[in-house]
C-alpha cells in the first residue's frame, strides 16, 4: 500500500486566518493526508485570535461587505481549537533548522492572515530560499503540489530564483482583490486603525505586491470580486491559489484532487 501524501503547512508564530489554516487542515485530515506544520524556530502556532472575535460582532456580520460578512464563523473557529490540539501542531518543525528541507513534501499549503504578525513569514530570506528550491519542481508533469491563499500568495511571490525573478515571474495566481482589502481596510479603521493593513496605511496590497512580481501581470493576475468561492489553477505548474476566507473549502478539496491526480500517475 503505498504512503499517504504529506503535506506540510506553513505559518507565522502567530497571526494567521484561522479559516484558511484550520477548512484546509480539517480537508487534508480528512482525506487520509499526513499533515506537518512549520513555524520559523519550531513554536507551535497560533492563529490570529482578533478574528473570531471580529466576525463574530454583529455589526459586521450584517456588513454586505465579503470579507467581513463571510469570515471566522463558529464552525471554523471550532475546527480551529480542534487543530490546535494535534501533535503536529503543538510540536512544528523550524525552517531556521540547518538540515529542514521541502523537498520531503508532496503538498505546501499556505494559509493566509493579515495581522502584522505575519511578516514573520512573509519577509522570511531563509523560507525564501527553500520555496525557490522548491516551486520550480512543481512544473508538470510533477508530484510536488503548492496551494496558496490570501497573504500566502504573497509569501511565494517573494521567493527569488538565482536570476533575481521571483518564482511569480511565469506564474498564473489569484490572491486578496485590492478593492476588497482596502473596502475592508476603510470600513474598520476608525475602530481597528491598521489591523487590515499588514503593512500599515500607504503600503501595497496583496494584489499589487504581487503584480510587481510578475512578468505581465495583466497577463499572469486572475482577479474575481464577489463572495462566491473562487479557486484558480495555473497550466504550467501544480500551483492553486485562492482569495480569502470563503474560498478555503473549494481550494483545499481541488488540492486534495490535484494531489491525487498526481500522486498516483
Amino acid at each position: 500500500m503505498a504512503a499517504a501524501p504529506c503535506v506540510l503547512i506553513l505559518m507565522a508564530d502567530y497571526g494567521h486566518d484561522p479559516t484558511e489554516t484550520a477548512v484546509a487542515f480539517d480537508v487534508f485530515k480528512d482525506a487520509g493526508f499526513e499533515v506537518h506544520f512549520t513555524t520559523e524556530t519550531g513554536n507551535p502556532p497560533k492563529c490570529d485570535d482578533r478574528i473570531g472575535q471580529t466576525y463574530n460582532m454583529d455589526t459586521i456580520n450584517n456588513s454586505d461587505d465579503p470579507l467581513l460578512a463571510q469570515g471566522a464563523n463558529k464552525r471554523a473557529v471550532d475546527k480551529y481549537h480542534e487543530m490546535i490540539k494535534d501533535p503536529a501542531v503543538q510540536k512544528p518543525l523550524a525552517w531556521s533548522d540547518p538540515d529542514f528541507s521541502l523537498l520531503g513534501y508532496d503538498l505546501l499549503y499556505f494559509p493566509g492572515g493579515h495581522e502584522k504578525s505575519v511578516q514573520q513569514i512573509i519577509d522570511s530570506a531563509s523560507l525564501h530560499k527553500h520555496v525557490a528550491d522548491y516551486f520550480p519542481q512543481t512544473r508538470k508533469p510533477s508530484r510536488k503540489t503548492v496551494a496558496a491563499i490570501c497573504h500566502g500568495v504573497q509569501v511565494l511571490s517573494m521567493a527569488t530564483l538565482p536570476d533575481g525573478k521571483s518564482i511569480f515571474h511565469d506564474v498564473t495566481s489569484t490572491a486578496l482583490p485590492g478593492a476588497m482589502e482596502s473596502s475592508i481596510f476603510w470600513l474598520t479603521r476608525p475602530f481597528l486603525g491598521d489591523y487590515y493593513k499588514t503593512y500599515g496605511k500607504g503600503t501595497d496590497n496583496v494584489e499589487t505586491s504581487i503584480k510587481k512580481k510578475m512578468g505581465n501581470p495583466a497577463q499572469q493576475y486572475v482577479n474575481k470580486l464577489g463572495p462566491s468561492p473562487f479557486v484558480h489553477e495555473d497550466k504550467t505548474y501544480n500551483y492553486l491559489s485562492a482569495r480569502f476566507p470563503p474560498d478555503t473549502a473549494m481550494l483545499a478539496e481541488r488540492t486534495v484532487q490535484l494531489v491525487r491526480d498526481v500522486y498516483q500517475s
